[in-house]
């Protein structure tokens, strides 16, 4: 017995020490004045500042532009001359800290919950901060991120995270913003049956079981309003007091949803309960971009690096779609949801956009502010402006380009943080090993 218990604890040991990083720890907290000098600083809202200095004080930002003074006195200065400043860029849809390994290690993985109705579900306090896929992120310029729950129908709600911190407390920057919701899909199951198909009186059964589960989404928020409307109350109803923040507008409703028919049932919602309502997938968003512009609803894009679904789409429609949302108005983030890079790729999918229509600094604001403001952090965070967190990138070359992105530093909240990861270790030792460095 004692054999095996010693054998246990050896090869736990072995496994903790090859998950774990312990040389990659948070930045203590930065007290005082630090500054940005001589660098090409792209705000985030569009403006671009060249050979500009940014003020930082106790991690706040304090002054920007060509003209800010810089004491003499013994104050941290990084000189940036022939780099690049960017807004930390923000993940607005993800279950980084929920699922580390995709398949085969479900002790992994806590980002999915039974049953159907989960909206008092809260994803932050299921939050991991050991894992080894935030600070891969860390090194790309990602420094936030939306961690959604999924599963069911109503999944429950997300929190914004800062991803430099011990625990999931440490972490949280905006708890339970957003309240997610599956739509039911209407489109035709490749197993139809051909009879109802010809039969145009009867209608498909997917559309029969589609609108079902719509009424019943409905329904639950119907039933969700008239309860917060009874002040008197036997027992606590907690699914219906997690979305109390819908009714007055300090939640947002996050539809998950890619079809027209899906999304019309959020512009419905809009009318219905008058909900902050943002789509997030929004594959034929482009389809009718003024009707989401008119009810005012806001779109994270999803799979931009995908070919398109349908067969009467231009082959290169997932890359136009920022683009036609930008010119009718909407509001829009990108995101990056493919599971074998696991996000890294949010910047290069913004250069895509940027190479189909978008500015530059319209991509961007697409992966900063943009993303901030349907989040509800804009105030906080998203640019480099006066009176916001100091989380900001520095690059040797262009964010959004895959072949000159390099980022240096980064800092959040002031603290500037270790961009070192797995990977990095792995190639310092391998150059080490064989005597190139």
């Amino acid at each position: 017995m004692k054999k095996v218990l010693i054998s246990i604890i050896i090869i736990t040991s072995a496994a903790m020490q090859a998950w774990s990083q312990d040389d990659i720890y948070p930045a203590p907290e930065y007290k005082g004045l630090l500054f940005i000098t001589n660098a090409t600083v792209h705000v985030g809202n569009g403006e671009v500042f060249n050979n500009a200095t940014i003020a930082i004080d106790n991690g706040k930002i304090k002054q920007v532009g060509v003209s800010v003074p810089v004491p003499a006195d013994d104050v941290k200065v990084i000189n940036a001359a022939g780099k690049q400043v960017y807004p930390g860029l923000i993940l607005p849809d993800c279950d980084l800290g929920l699922k580390e390994i995709a398949t085969g290690v479900r002790g992994s993985n806590d980002y999915r919950e039974l049953g159907d109705n989960n909206a008092d579900i809260r994803s932050i306090v299921a939050y991991n901060t050991d894992s080894k896929i935030i600070n891969t992120l860390k090194a790309n310029g990602i420094l936030l991120a939306d961690i959604v729950p999924q599963g069911g129908t109503i999944s429950g709600a997300s929190s914004v995270v800062q991803l430099d911190a011990w625990n999931w407390e440490d972490a949280a920057y905006s708890i339970d913003g957003g309240i997610h919701v599956n739509m039911p899909s209407f489109s035709e199951p490749l197993s139809q049956n051909p009879a109802q198909v010809q039969n145009n009186s009867v209608i498909p059964e997917h559309m029969k079981q589609a609108i079902e589960k719509t009424a019943e989404i409905k329904s639950f928020f119907m039933q969700a309003r008239a309860y917060l409307q009874d002040n008197n109350h036997d027992h606590v109803n907690l699914k219906f007091e997690a979305v109390k923040g819908l009714y007055n507008k300090t939640q947002k409703l996050f539809l998950h949803a890619n079809e027209v028919k899906q999304m019309l049932a959020g512009i419905d919602f809009v009318k219905e309960f008058g909900f902050d309502v943002v789509i997030a997938g929004g594959r034929d968003s482009w389809l009718i971009a003024d009707l989401l512009k008119q009810n005012n609803i806001a779109v994270i894009l999803q799979a931009e690096h995908h070919l398109p679904d349908t067969e009467d789409d231009d082959i290169d429609q997932p890359y136009k779609t920022p683009a036609i949302l930008q010119k009718a108005g909407v509001l829009f983030a990108l995101n990056d949801d493919a599971s074998t890079p696991r996000y890294r790729n949010l910047a290069f999918n913004a250069g895509t956009a940027a190479a189909y229509g978008l500015t530059s600094e319209e991509a961007l604001s697409a992966i900063t502010l943009n993303a901030a403001k349907i989040l509800g952090i804009a105030d906080k965070t998203g640019s480099i402006e006066v009176g916001k967190d100091a989380n900001i990138i520095i690059s040797e070359g262009d964010i959004l380009d895959m072949k000159s992105s390099k980022v240096l530093y980064a800092f959040i909240q002031g603290r500037m943080v270790n961009l070192k990861n797995k990977q990095t270790q792995l190639y310092d030792k391998y150059m080490y090993k064989y005597g190139l460095k």
